[in-house]
């Protein structure tokens, strides 16, 4: 496995790779990582010759009160994860690698990004889109793997890709969750036991909103909503949001709608929790 610290290294290794005729496969990630990117990874393993994890943690996707010193970190760690599950290229810059000192462009989208963990997080996308574009340019892969845990930024950099028109095929890959319900994060490890356990509340209350939308259709989605929010409080959590928004256009659900999420973003002590439940709605 090649470990690269630099753009420069990291760009040209990347052409030799396409001049050769080889696909790339790649999974952004922050790193400290789990099965839930396990499970991304080897997704693209699976259909690449050559496949790319980046490990950097964005600092322009942090607010300033937000956990950029705290957010866990273990290269150790990842790098025998990556190994064991067949890893080809790890890129791993410092932040000054990444950015210059006197940054002023920006890569922005207007829509998508707006809603639910953008309203609460107002500098979060603006990150995020600018270090995956860059990251595309460096990279140069034929595709690239997300998560439905982070719904709203795959459907963000789904649409990055298309309006800017990068020859890239972005794969959603399905939300791992660990055995207990609770959808894997980095963060979980900032939880306590008790936390942990009240946590649980936020899929469970989804789940059964979900249950309520299958069963009685979009009539019910605001009192489905409403008692979703019901049990995570009277679990301790503090809501950020628990809301629904049409899949496709993060707006308000209408009967036409190809999809909805059921989308959920709370706080246990100081941790932010964030979880989903998709509804694919019949033609």
């Amino acid at each position: 496995m090649k470990i690269i610290k630099t753009k420069r290294e990291l760009q040209q290794f990347a052409l030799e790779i396409k001049r050769s005729g080889k696909t790339i496969g790649f999974v952004p990630t922050m790193g400290y990582l789990h099965a839930g990117h396990m499970s991304l990874i080897d997704i693209a393993r699976a259909k690449a010759d050559v496949l790319f994890v980046s490990i950097f943690v964005n600092p322009t996707q942090f607010g300033p009160n937000e956990d950029l010193d705290l957010y866990p970190r273990d290269f150790e760690r990842d790098l025998a994860m990556c190994t064991e599950h067949k890893v080809d290229v790890i890129f791993a810059p410092e932040p000054q690698e990444m950015y210059c000192s006197d940054n002023t462009t920006w890569v922005e989208e207007k829509k998508l990004s707006g809603p639910l963990c953008g309203a609460s997080r107002p500098c979060f996308y603006r990150g995020v889109t600018t270090v995956v574009a860059k990251l595309f340019h460096l990279v140069m892969p034929d595709f690239a793997v997300f998560g439905w845990k982070d719904a709203q930024q795959l459907l963000v950099i789904k649409r990055m890709v298309r309006d800017l028109d990068f020859p890239i095929e972005i794969i959603g890959a399905p939300l791992v969750r660990d055995t207990d319900g609770l959808a894997l994060s980095s963060r979980n490890r900032y939880l306590s036991d008790d936390e942990r356990t009240r946590a649980l509340a936020i899929h469970r209350n989804l789940l059964t909103a979900r249950k309520t939308v299958e069963e009685k259709g979009l009539a019910a989605l605001e009192g489905a909503l409403e008692e979703a929010r019901q049990g995570i409080t009277a679990s301790g959590g503090r809501i950020d949001y628990v809301t629904a928004l049409d899949v496709d256009t993060m707006e308000e659900a209408v009967s036409g709608s190809a999809g909805l999420l059921i989308a959920a973003a709370v706080f246990y002590g100081t941790t932010r929790l964030i979880d989903n439940e998709v509804i694919e709605f019949s033609k």
